[in-house]
């Protein structure tokens, strides 16, 4: 069953001055499964930024629509957003977004408490999370206080303790050295085996080899996916690459 659906979605930015238009997207189909963990890559300027912000509700897509578990996110009033991102979606940024004047359980606790939770339910939920992404002994340390991988595994944390429909992750590998990076793509396959949708952002092979179908986008569209299968990480970074090459020096699809 689909939970997400990208329907031929169009976004056209006019600039400020002179009125010149930039077509971002241009015509983007797809859907995600409830509990794949897809990956998108493409060249800077692609679009794939602009198709992240537009699913996490954070702009409007110019034509087209996009329905999370049949829901039309063009539908909802402004005055709703903002709850319906913390019911439904969860964030991972390649910058953490932190808050340095809240201690790591603080942050973690943030969606929750402005959703109007109690203090028992949110330590409950938080238990849960912090002994499986091991975050137990740092939860009273401040974000400038721990390493970039723990302030990632706080920000998962976060993402994670809404219960949200998908987790949409912005280069969450992109801030951390590569052990903290391959400890969170570890994590990231851990948590998608248990059933969370995922759907990442990424220019890293590296990450976009540990999903199970990777989306690669050129020229405002989707250009091409590679399903995972039983293929192994090393194999997948190997299609991926290759794919990319196609890209980048200008052939048609690669299969």
């Amino acid at each position: 069953m689909a939970i997400l659906e990208v329907n031929n979605l169009k976004k056209v930015y006019t600039t400020r001055f002179g009125g010149n238009q930039v077509q971002a997207l241009s015509d983007v189909t797809f859907s995600v499964e409830k509990g794949e963990y897809v990956a998108i890559m493409g060249e800077s300027g692609s679009g794939k930024t602009t198709l992240l912000n537009i699913l996490a509700a954070l702009d409007k897509a110019t034509a087209g629509q996009v329905l999370l578990n049949g829901k039309n996110l063009s539908a909802i009033r402004e005055r709703e957003l903002s709850a319906f991102r913390r019911q439904n979606l969860g964030f991972v940024f390649q910058d953490f977004n932190l808050l340095d004047t809240f201690n790591l359980q603080d942050n973690i606790f943030l969606p929750l408490v402005l959703a109007g939770k109690g203090y028992h339910e949110m330590r409950t939920r938080l238990m849960s999370i912090a002994g499986k992404l091991g975050i137990n002994e740092i939860l009273g340390k401040y974000p400038y206080e721990v390493s970039g991988g723990q302030k990632q595994r706080a920000a998962v944390a976060r993402a994670l303790i809404t219960n949200p429909q998908i987790i949409l992750a912005d280069e969450p590998t992109g801030a951390l050295d590569s052990k903290a990076a391959e400890s969170l793509l570890a994590m990231f396959q851990s948590i998608n085996q248990e059933g969370q949708t995922i759907l990442m952002v990424t220019h890293s092979i590296k990450a976009a080899s540990c999903a199970r179908r990777v989306l690669f986008i050129k020229d405002g569209k989707v250009f091409h996916q590679i399903y995972k299968g039983s293929s192994s990480d090393e194999e997948m970074y190997q299609k991926i690459s290759d794919t990319l090459t196609v890209i980048t020096t200008g052939g048609g699809k690669h299969e």
